[in-house]
C-alpha cells in the first residue's frame, strides 16, 4: 500500500462554548472544511463529581441541512427532539441525527451520569449532506457500543466501525448519505497498521491524545487533525503512546457550494433565510421537554 501524505497539520485550538471548553480542529482560518465534514468538537475528558452540574447542558436548539454526529467515548448523555425522539448515550454510544428539512434537539448529561458522576468525553461531528439530500425527513438513530462491530488489526489495535465498511464483510450500523468512513482506532505503541482509503475519498485522523508517527517518520502528538492529500491508497501508522485513540474520516467530496450561518448548513444565502424563517414559524416542530431523564 502507497500511504498518502500530510497536507495540513490541524491542531485543536481551545474555545469557550457557554462557560465549557472545548477542542476544534476543524474548521480553521486555513480550512473550513474537508468535504464532506464541516465541523469537530473534543468535549472533555471533564472529571464530574457526584451532583456537580451538568458540564454540557446544550439545550434546545434548530439544525438543518447536515447530519450532527456524536460519539461519547464515556460518561452519559440524553437527546431529545422535536420528533419525539428520546435517547441515552452511555460509554462508546454513538448518536447519529439526519437534521434534514429541520429538527430541533438538546444534548444534556443523563440524570444517571449526573448522580453517579465520572468521566465525560466525546467528540461532535457534523457531515454535510448533499444538495438532493438537504431537506430529507429528519432522522434519529441511536447507536449502542455493542452494535458496532469491532476489527481485530496487528499486535493489540482494534478498529471500531461505526459507518462504512472494512474490506467486504464488515460495515458499520450507521445508515448514511453518501459514502463514508468513521472509524475508531486504538493503537498501542510501537504498533504499526496500514488502514487501505478509496483514492477519491478525503481522509482526516484526529488524534484525541497519545501521538502517532506518520510514515514519513514525523510525530504527532495529542489533540492535532492529519489532513491528507489524495496521493495514495490509504494511511500507515505507529503508535507512540502506551494506548493512542484515532478518530479516522474518510469521504468520498460532495463538491457543492456550502453557505452556513449557525446552526443551518445550506447551498445558499437564500437557503439560509428561509431555514431561519421556517423556524421562526415552528415548521421544525416544536420541542416539549416533559419526559423526565
Amino acid at each position: 500500500m502507497t500511504p498518502r501524505s500530510v497536507a495540513n497539520i490541524l491542531p485543536a485550538h481551545a474555545i469557550s462554548m457557554g462557560g465549557t471548553t472545548i477542542h476544534q480542529p476543524l474548521p480553521t482560518q486555513r480550512i473550513d472544511q474537508i468535504d464532506p465534514f464541516l465541523l469537530l468538537h473534543h468535549f472533555g475528558p471533564f472529571k464530574v463529581a457526584p451532583g456537580e452540574r451538568d458540564p454540557l447542558d446544550v439545550g434546545p436548539h434548530p439544525h438543518r441541512g447536515f447530519e450532527p454526529v456524536t460519539l461519547l467515548y464515556s460518561g452519559g448523555l440524553r437527546h431529545r427532539d422535536s420528533r419525539g425522539n428520546t435517547g441515552y448515550l452511555r460509554d462508546g454510544d454513538v448518536q447519529w441525527m439526519t437534521s434534514g428539512r429541520g429538527i430541533i434537539h438538546s444534548e444534556r448529561a443523563s440524570d444517571e451520569f449526573v448522580s453517579r458522576g465520572g468521566i465525560m468525553e466525546g467528540i461532535q461531528l457534523w457531515v454535510n449532506l448533499a444538495p438532493e439530500h438537504k431537506m430529507v425527513q429528519p432522522r434519529y438513530q441511536d447507536i449502542k457500543a455493542a452494535d458496532i462491530p469491532v476489527v481485530p488489526l496487528a499486535d493489540g489495535a482494534s478498529m471500531r466501525i461505526v459507518a462504512g465498511h472494512w474490506g467486504e464483510s464488515v460495515r458499520g450500523p450507521a445508515k448514511v448519505y453518501g459514502d463514508l468512513l468513521v472509524w475508531q482506532l486504538d493503537l498501542p505503541a510501537d504498533t504499526v497498521v496500514e488502514l487501505p482509503v478509496p483514492t477519491d475519498y478525503n481522509l482526516a485522523v484526529y488524534l484525541l491524545d497519545g501521538g502517532i508517527v506518520s510514515s514519513t517518520g514525523f510525530p504527532y502528538g495529542a489533540r492535532t487533525m492529519l489532513h491528507y492529500r489524495n496521493d495514495g491508497e490509504g494511511v500507515r501508522l505507529r503508535g507512540e503512546a502506551p494506548l493512542t485513540r484515532v478518530l479516522l474520516l474518510g469521504g468520498r467530496p460532495i463538491g457543492a457550494p456550502v453557505v452556513s450561518h449557525g446552526p443551518y448548513v445550506m447551498n445558499s444565502q437564500t437557503e439560509i433565510m428561509e431555514a431561519m424563517r421556517d423556524y421562526g414559524m415552528g415548521k421544525m416542530g416544536f420541542y416539549i421537554d416533559e419526559e423526565p431523564q
